[in-house]
C-alpha cells in the first residue's frame, strides 16, 4: 500500500526516528501508526513510542562560530531530565547542532533533521539524535536556533542553561569584549538592542504601567498636568535605561554603558539573540 508523507511525518513526530525508518516501519506495519511503532521499537531495542511522548522541559544551549563563513548560531536543544543535559553524550549532540545550524543554514527544524551532518558523514541530523537517544533512552529534539551573520561574540553559561549570541558592526573586535557584552546580555537580559528596537505594544505597556504609578502616588495628586507628564516620561525613561542593552550600565563597569563601551571600541551595536532553556518564545 501507499504511504503518505503526511503518515511518515506523524510517526516521526512521535518516535523520533529517522524518517526513511518511519516509511520502511510503516511498511512492514501495512499502514497501521501503533504496529509500526512497535516495528521501531523493537528495531531499536528500546520504547521509542513511550520516550517520544514525554516532555522535553530540560535542555542545552550551544553557540558555534564559523571562521569559514563568519556566521554563528545559537540552538537550544530540549531533553527530558537535568542530568542529560550535563552528559558528555549530549554536550557534544548540541555542539554538533550548532554547527550544523553556522555551516548549512537550514530553514526551520524539520530541514536541519533532514540535512546529512558535517561532523560525522552519512548521517543525518535525524540519524544523530537517535543514535544519543539509544544510548541515553530519554527524549530530545531540537527547538529553536538563530543564525547570525557578520562579526559576531558569544558565550553561554558555564551550565549551559542560557546563552546570547552578538552581532556588530566595525572593522575588528577584541573576542573577549565581545565575549563580555554577550555575558552582560545574558546575566541582565535586556528586551533589545537600542531604544528603537522595543517592540511598539512592550513600549505602550510601560508608559501605561508608568501612567497608574504617577496618577496615583498621593505626592502627584496637587500636580498640574504637564508635570505629571514629565513625571511618567522621567519613569519610561528610566525603564528604558534598565531594558535597552545599549543604555545598560556595562556589568564590568557600570561607569559605562555597554553602547559607550563598544563605541570607544569603534563598534555599533547591531543586534543580540539570547536563549534561556525552558522559556517561551
Amino acid at each position: 500500500m501507499a504511504i503518505s508523507a503526511n503518515d511518515v511525518k506523524t510517526l516521526r513526530d512521535r518516535t523520533n526516528a529517522p524518517m526513511m525508518e518511519c516509511k520502511t516501519a510503516l511498511t512492514e506495519a501495512g499502514g497501521d501508526m501503533e504496529k509500526a511503532i512497535e516495528w521501531l521499537r523493537k528495531k531499536a531495542g528500546s520504547k521509542i513510542g513511550n520516550f517520544a511522548a514525554r516532555e522535553t522541559a530540560e535542555g542545552r544551549i550551544a553557540i558555534y562560530l564559523d571562521p569559514a563563513t563568519k556566521c554563528g548560531a545559537i540552538v537550544e536543544v530540549r531533553c527530558e531530565t537535568a542530568p542529560v543535559s550535563k552528559t558528555d553524550q549530549f554536550i557534544q549532540l548540541t555542539n554538533e547542532i550548532a554547527k550544523q545550524i553556522a555551516v548549512k543554514n537550514p530553514a526551520n527544524v524539520e530541514d536541519l533533521l533532514k540535512q546529512a551532518s558535517v561532523v560525522q558523514p552519512g548521517k543525518t541530523i535525524a540519524d544523530r539524535v537517535m543514535d544519543v537517544f539509544q544510548l541515553i533512552r530519554e527524549n530530545m529534539k531540537p527547538r529553536r536556533f538563530t543564525r547570525l551573520c557578520g562579526l559576531l561574540g558569544e558565550y553561554v553559561h558555564h551550565d549551559g542553561s542560557k546563552g546570547a549570541l552578538l552581532l556588530v558592526e566595525g572593522t575588528a573586535a577584541d573576542p573577549q569584549l565581545l565575549r563580555d557584552v554577550c555575558m552582560h546580555i545574558t546575566a541582565r537580559s535586556p528586551v533589545s538592542a537600542t531604544k528603537a528596537d522595543v517592540p511598539a505594544d512592550k513600549l505602550a505597556k510601560e508608559t501605561e504601567i508608568a501612567r497608574e504609578q504617577t496618577i496615583n502616588d498621593p505626592k502627584n495628586k496637587s500636580k498640574p498636568a504637564n508635570i505629571v507628564e514629565k513625571i511618567i516620561e522621567g519613569k519610561v525613561k528610566t525603564w528604558l535605561a534598565e531594558n535597552v542593552l545599549f543604555d545598560q550600565p556595562f556589568v564590568k563597569d557600570d561607569t559605562k554603558t555597554v553602547g559607550q563601551l563598544l563605541s570607544a571600541n569603534g563598534l555599533k551595536l547591531v543586534k543580540f539573540v539570547r536563549y534561556a532553556v525552558g522559556e517561551i518564545g
